[in-house]
């Protein structure tokens, strides 16, 4: 062997002898040696010097004995992290840490408990090993943190202080662990805002919420539960996430508000206390949720507004209203269905929002409304009760759909006026009419067809007629079907009985009749069957229905009425 080899060896063991470190190894470490084998994608804070963290830990000597565990004692250690409250090492390597970091950190003696140790648990010159995951950071000079995740685009009103908010939520610890919600109690959280009955961190995270907003509030420990937690499910010194969206609020002092969407023009009239209203809506909450439509039942909603029919609130909101008019009617809940609300669909304490169309409205004390779109120049002779008329008509709804026109048939309406052929509203439009004359009628249902409608009219429904008049015949007194120009012959029945066979048959009457019509001394009650006239005259006057007149069944008619001067047969 060669002197330098020898050399070599001996030295080795002297260094051996003397405690050297051999080949490979080391030797003591002089810092925190850190291992972040897991680091979260999305790192929003890394823990700083002074701030507070929470966080669980195993610690191990270096043959994988446990010394200590936040496990084992069911509790996470929460604490100021950099101010030599921990052991240097624990200081040094939990600085950087994200929130559900995991980290393994091997602390030399120097660093954690030294020559001394821990009677009875940590030996002097221990090496130390702990397997750490950060659960929480924050610090005493942290404010509420507000994310908006969604916004509605309509927002008239945000919330503010005492008003109530209903809400749903789901909480979680800055970890992500879960420890409550709204949606798995199947209910919105409901309270005041401003009155104490929240933690400071919502009471203050929900102020300038939009209805429908959705919004990520992560709250300091001090604005929540701070060092006493709550129950098992929020430790001390923790900070809470809460994912909130707000379903509704009101204020107690609130009316009902009101969005005119179309106004028609012109608008005559607006609705009263004492109207009766037909209207379309859909119901909604204010988060859209559809809890009531008439168009679904395919019949509008019929009331009387200001008596106490329909809840407060829309009572109110169709004060005003115009015909036609869509209207959005805001109702808080003390104006509708209140903290018990409605069935199954409206839940306590809920706003409500109702957008209405109104189709027509009426009073019951309304006359048939008259419009004259023209009328020929030198009329002088106008339609009377009892007179005969031909005319022509649409009519429709006041929202315009059509439901009758006399221009689908062959020719114009014909009526007597005043023989209840023809609804009240409509026999009053069509007096003091010249020929020629257009009319717009407006007929409220009391003056149509009633609450129960007609065929193709719905139950109190307010009809627009568009009337033409065509042609008129004057009429006869009511109760007469025949009338005398003058004075009726003295010898009536020797006139009549034209073959002076002592009985008239029909055709002889109706023979005369025709005959006094023809030479004007007299006239029928006008219609478009005049031989239908005549016979109904033969029948009165045939009284033992034998089929024919004697003298004895031939009798004048009195004139009952003071008013009338003639005699009919």
């Amino acid at each position: 062997m060669a002197p330098g080899s020898l050399l070599f060896l001996l030295l080795l063991l002297l260094l051996g002898i003397l405690g050297a470190p051999a080949l490979g190894d080391p030797g003591p470490l002089e810092d925190v040696v850190i291992d972040r084998y897991y680091i979260p994608k999305i790192c929003l804070r890394e823990a700083q010097m002074g701030d507070f963290i929470r966080y669980h830990y195993n610690g191990t000597f270096k043959d994988g004995k446990k010394f200590d565990s936040s496990y084992d004692r069911g509790a996470t250690v929460a604490g100021v992290v950099g101010v030599g409250r921990l052991i240097t090492g624990m200081d040094r390597g939990l600085q950087g840490m994200c929130v559900n970091e995991r980290r393994h950190l091997i602390v030399p003696p120097h660093l954690g408990y030294g020559s001394i140790g821990v009677a009875g648990l940590i030996p002097p010159d221990a090496t130390l090993y702990f397997d750490v995951v950060m659960l929480d950071i924050w610090n005493k000079n942290d404010k509420l943190q507000i994310t908006t995740l969604s916004k509605p685009e309509r927002c008239n009103r945000t919330v503010e202080n005492s008003d109530f908010v209903r809400y749903h939520y789901n909480g979680t610890l800055l970890d992500g662990t879960p420890f409550d919600s709204s949606y798995s109690k199947g209910s919105t959280y409901d309270t005041y805002v401003g009155s104490g009955w929240l933690i400071k961190g919502m009471d203050q995270g929900l102020l300038g919420m939009c209805a429908g907003e959705k919004r990520s509030i992560i709250i300091p420990p001090f604005l929540a539960y701070g060092e006493k937690g709550y129950g098992t499910v929020i430790p001390p010194q923790a900070s809470l996430v809460f994912s909130v969206l707000l379903v509704d609020f009101h204020n107690p002092k609130d009316g009902v508000f009101l969005e005119h969407l179309e106004v028609p023009e012109p608008c005559k009239r607006r609705a009263v206390t004492g109207d009766f209203v037909r209207y379309h809506y859909n119901g909604t909450l204010m988060d859209g949720t559809l809890f009531d439509s008439s168009y679904s039942r395919n019949q509008t909603y019929n009331t009387y507004i200001g008596k106490g029919y329909i809840i407060p609130g829309m009572d109110q909101g169709l004060q005003g209203v115009c015909m036609g008019e869509q209207r959005r009617v805001v109702v808080p809940p003390h104006l509708a269905y209140g903290e018990n609300g409605a069935g199954d669909k409206i839940p306590g304490s809920a706003v409500l929002i109702f957008d209405v169309h109104v189709i027509d409205f009426h009073n019951p004390e309304d006359p048939v409304e008259i419009e004259t779109v023209f009328r020929p120049e030198g009329c002088n002779v106008t339609t009377r009760h009892r007179d005969f008329v031909r005319y022509h008509y649409n009519c429709s709804l006041l929202d315009g759909t059509q439901l009758f026109s006399s221009h689908d048939y062959e020719k114009p309406q014909e009526v007597t006026l005043g023989t209840n052929k023809v609804i009240e509203g409509l026999n009053s439009g069509l007096l003091d009419m010249c020929v020629g004359e257009r009319r717009v009628l407006i007929i409220p249902p009391h003056l149509g067809h009633g609450e129960s409608g007609a065929r193709g009219v719905p139950g109190s429904a307010v009809l627009r007629f568009e009337v033409e008049l065509i042609s008129m015949e004057e009429g006869v007194p009511e109760g007469y079907l025949f009338i005398w120009h003058g004075e009726p012959p003295a010898n009536l029945y020797e006139q009549m009985d034209l073959n002076k066979d002592g009985e008239i048959p029909a055709e002889e009457f109706s023979t005369f009749i025709k005959t006094q019509v023809a030479e004007g001394k007299g006239r029928l009650m006008p219609s478009s069957d005049p031989e239908k006239i005549i016979a109904d005259m033969f029948q009165n006057q045939d009284r033992n229905k034998d089929g024919k007149i004697t003298p004895e069944e031939l009798k004048l008619k009195s004139d009952e009425d003071q008013e009338k001067i003639h005699e009919e047969l």
